[in-house]
Formats: structure tokens, C-alpha cells, sequence
């Protein structure tokens, strides 16, 4: 015998306040985070707000004395851009939960996000962080670099 009705939307107001209690806290902690990332030669470390905003960029053991304009551009949009990235992928993984069916009210389906849209498509691309690079590889940004002339 199915639940009658005003049960189904006593239990959906439930499922209701709850989630918004949920997203209310979610919003609350985004709203504290921030990453920080090294560029890939060690001479850059960028932090970013919870936006994707740069909050900090730190030239590292004097490095950026020894390069190029090029290379220190380089190296600070590196750092800042892989920052960015994990701050997408850290408000992404927050807020899948709020994408998903409700297990207490079947009949809500979920909603669709297309991350790749919002964020772009390296947030669903494999962390660099669990990929390690083999010896002598590159970041993209150096080869054209290398191309240029630049060295």
C-alpha cells in the first residue's frame, strides 16, 4: 500500500531542511578555503580563495633571481592554476552529495552538473598530485618555452 500523502511530504520537508542545513554549512566552509600549490620548479608557491581568487604567490629561496620574465610568468601561472584547480575540485567534491537521488525521498531524483562547464575540463581530469612524473618530463609550459628559445 503505498504511504499516503501528507506522510511523503512530511518526509520530503524533512529531507528538505536537512539539505539545506547541509548546504548552509558546505557554503560556510568553502568560505574558509584555500589552497596553496608550488610551481613544478620549486620556485612559485600561489594560494587561492575559495573563488579561485590569487590570495598569495610567494617567490621561493630566491629563485626567480636566475630567470627569465618568461620563466617566472611561467612558474607563477603554474602554481596559481594548479591551485585553482584543486579549489574547484575540493568545491566540486563538496558539493556532490547535493547532486545525488535522496535515499529518503526515492522519488526526488537528483540534478546534473556539468563540472567540466562550471570549472572547466582539467577539474575532471586525474590529480597531478596522484600521478607522478617520470624523470625528465616537463610541464607543457616548459616545452614552450624550449621552443621559443627560452632555456
Amino acid at each position: 500500500m503505498p504511504e499516503p500523502l501528507e506522510k511523503r511530504l512530511e518526509t520530503a520537508m524533512a529531507e528538505l531542511q536537512a539539505a539545506q542545513e547541509a548546504i548552509a554549512r558546505t557554503e560556510r566552509e568553502l568560505r574558509q578555503a584555500s589552497f596553496a600549490r608550488v610551481s613544478s620548479d620549486r620556485a612559485v608557491r600561489a594560494t587561492v580563495g575559495p573563488q579561485g581568487e590569487l590570495t598569495g604567490l610567494e617567490f621561493l629561496e630566491n629563485k626567480y633571481r636566475d630567470m627569465s620574465p618568461q620563466e617566472l610568468a611561467a612558474s607563477v601561472l603554474e602554481a596559481a592554476g594548479e591551485a585553482r584547480v584543486a579549489m574547484n575540485r575540493h568545491v566540486m567534491k563538496a558539493m556532490m552529495p547535493f547532486t545525488e537521488p535522496s535515499s529518503a525521498v526515492p522519488w526526488l531524483p537528483g540534478f546534473e552538473l556539468d563540472w567540466a562547464r562550471i570549472f572547466g575540463p582539467e577539474v575532471l581530469e586525474k590529480d597531478d598530485e596522484d600521478r607522478p612524473r617520470p624523470d625528465g618530463a616537463k610541464p607543457a609550459w616548459r616545452d614552450a618555452l624550449d621552443e621559443d628559445g627560452e632555456d
